[in-house]
């Protein structure tokens, strides 16, 4: 265990040493990710980043009608490109 000399301790004058971090245990790593699908966030589930530039006038489009069908804007445009370019199913 390596120990890291943080300083004097403001208080008492005395140097404190802190150990090095522990070991990752990856079982433990991926059990507490998992969860229980509760805390799952959209940006798990969709990794690839997509930038497009349009007009003003398109982008106040899109955002009106994903808000006029109670969606978001990414919502609204991934089943739009969803429905474009479905998975290619054997």
């Amino acid at each position: 265990m390596a120990i890291v000399n943080s300083g004097p301790d403001k208080r008492t004058g005395k140097r404190i040493a802190i150990g090095a971090r522990p070991p990752a245990n990856p079982h433990a790593e991926a059990w507490i990710r998992q969860g229980d699908g509760v805390d799952l966030n959209k940006s798990d589930l969709y990794t690839a980043r997509l930038t497009l530039d349009v007009t003003p006038a398109l982008r106040a489009r899109i955002k009106v009608s994903a808000f006029t069908q109670n969606t978001t804007v990414a919502e609204l445009l991934r089943g739009l490109l969803e429905s474009e370019f479905p998975e290619n199913t054997p």
